[in-house]
């Protein structure tokens, strides 16, 4: 409208016109579509045939609930809860939702407790790696859940193109491996200054077993917060679903499996 306002009364509308305006197709879906549209902000989107002609229009508010729906849907969907949940969901229809998750994740669980039934041995002969154990998984859990956030936004938001997934996968391994080196180092201090109060003979071994599976567990747990959801999308199903449960039982695995390894490979 400022254009036909401001324009000499008798030019021609074709040398007034955009010539190239932006329009969307109507076979377009709606996930592609948002993602066209996240960096403009108009009241309305025009839609548009091949032959370029007029066949409806979209508001823009429109997309944006859409959008704003699958965003809040996404971190419950990384942790099992469907889509079509909400708050006024009856007690009934979320336990159905929910349940059958939570039994999966119970079934991964296993995993993690697997892990310390093999090294029994030598949780027994050092007791003093319990203490540690839901450090490291805390530790860990955390950082794959990071790197899970970052992912499944860049996935929503396209902002990882073809081949990217090998660099967020690498950078991802490269900060666990920074994250866990620093928490590492607090760490094995910790566990070096507790066993000399306990004057455990392995002081400085244990020190270092808590160190080194702090890094090694952080670093998987990057890798698997940004591999599973890319691993779910190329499989064509939701980067979003469920995918924080299966971080979280890498994460316990890798964290218990270290330590429990390494202490019983270096502790003798």
């Amino acid at each position: 409208m400022r254009d036909l306002l401001f324009n000499d009364h008798s030019a021609r509308l074709a040398d007034v016109m955009m010539k190239e305006p932006f329009a969307l197709s109507p076979d377009l879906k709606v996930s592609d579509a948002m993602k066209l549209t996240l960096n403009r902000h108009y009241p309305v989107y025009p839609v548009c045939d091949p032959e370029r002609h007029l066949v409806g229009l979209i508001r823009g508010a429109s997309l944006f609930e859409i959008e704003a729906f699958e965003i809040t849907a996404q971190p419950g969907a990384m942790v099992g809860v469907e889509r079509e949940e909400r708050v006024s969901t009856s007690l009934g229809q979320s336990f159905k939702f929910r349940n059958p998750w939570l039994l999966i994740n119970l079934v991964t669980a296993f995993a993690a407790g697997g892990v310390v039934a093999v090294f029994q041995g030598t949780v027994d002969k050092l007791v003093i790696l319990a203490t540690f154990l839901p450090v490291l998984a805390g530790q860990s859990g955390n950082t794959g859940c990071q790197a899970l956030a970052v992912t499944v936004r860049g996935i929503t938001l396209g902002d990882i193109r073809t081949g990217g997934g090998k660099h967020l996968v690498n950078k991802e391994m490269l900060l666990g491996l920074a994250n866990g080196a620093v928490t590492g180092v607090l760490c094995g201090l910790a566990m070096y200054l507790l066993a000399l109060s306990q004057e455990n003979v392995h002081a400085v071994k244990l020190g270092v077993v808590v160190f080194l599976a702090m890094i090694g567990s952080c670093a998987i747990s990057g890798i698997s917060g940004a591999l599973v959801p890319l691993a779910l999308k190329r499989l064509g199903a939701d980067p979003a679903t469920a995918s924080s449960i299966v971080v979280t039982t890498a994460t316990d695995v890798a964290s218990m499996g270290l330590l429990l390894g390494l202490a019983a490979l270096l502790v003798h």
